[in-house]
């Protein structure tokens, strides 16, 4: 028998769609997980042919197939959060829907990615119409950008005043907890929302900083928060320090070169070591 030592990482899973530019996607949330000291699984969801410069095409990953990583994951390294990111089709919805209401214990962070940074709608509005039916409600926080929030509302946000408005609806949706993300204001000064249940909620605000180097920061955000909360932190905590974390990950590398476009933000600029669990 191995002799097993009494000790283990904090988990955190990622369910998410393929960046091979590595800046986003699961190699972004991949990056972000570790660089903060937490262990990282993952599930392919769908394979986008993408690059620094925008989405060429996108092939989905049949359903069945990710279901069968989904358990194999689960039946060997259980995670202490999930995040899930882009969820391409309603056949896969329905999959991870299934899945994850067996393990209600798990605390879900959910980047509803619905428009690519250029602008292109990425799911059919059936698919949208499942998500916020059956994955809203298991969600422990959802964190849509302005776009995103639009899709959802049917609004345009252009204003802190705005997305007072879009948040309060997308609450109404069912889920538990929202962070509306502002990165996409035309503001020097840049504000997220946070809603909760019970009305409650808290208003972030960051210098915006000049640079094109911005790829990847939702999934990054996202996948903090989650790796936060596998550390023990609280939601409310993890969403904080999970702003922070993306802030200066990105003061870090905006004058960097990396590809003709949008460059990612810089996952490590402050690695921290393998956090171990006792």
């Amino acid at each position: 028998m191995m002799n097993k030592k009494a000790y283990s990482y904090p988990s955190v899973l990622t369910i998410a769609g393929f960046d091979g530019s590595g800046g986003a996607g699961i190699q972004g949330d991949i990056k972000t997980i570790s660089a903060l000291g937490c262990y990282a699984t993952s599930v392919l969801t769908a394979l986008p042919v993408q690059n620094t410069c925008g989405v060429r095409s996108i092939y989905p990953i049949p359903a069945h197939i990710v279901e069968a990583q989904l358990q194999a994951v689960l039946d060997d390294i259980f995670p202490d959060a999930i995040k899930i990111g882009m969820v391409h089709s309603a056949d896969v919805v329905e999959v991870i829907v299934n899945t994850l209401q067996q393990y209600p214990e798990v605390p879900v962070v959910f980047d509803p990615v619905m428009v690519s940074t250029s602008g292109h709608r990425l799911l059919e509005d059936s698919t949208v119409e499942m998500i916020v039916k059956k994955l809203f409600p298991l969600a422990t926080v959802i964190t849509p950008n302005l776009d995103e929030a639009a899709v959802l509302t049917g609004m345009l946000i252009h204003t802190v005043d705005d997305m007072q408005a879009a948040g309060k609806k997308i609450m109404e949706l069912g889920t538990r907890s929202v962070l509306l993300k502002g990165g996409h204001l035309d503001a020097t000064q840049l504000t997220s929302l946070y809603f909760t249940s019970d009305g409650g909620g808290q208003e972030y605000s960051f210098e915006k900083i000049d640079t094109p180097n911005t790829r990847g920061t939702g999934c990054a955000l996202s996948s903090a928060i989650a790796s936060y909360i596998a550390m023990g932190r609280s939601l409310p905590d993890a969403v904080a320090l999970a702003q922070q974390y993306v802030h200066k990950a990105i003061l870090n590398g905006k004058d960097v070169q990396t590809g003709k476009g949008n460059g990612p933000l810089n996952h490590f600029f402050d690695p921290q070591k393998q956090i171990i669990n006792t």
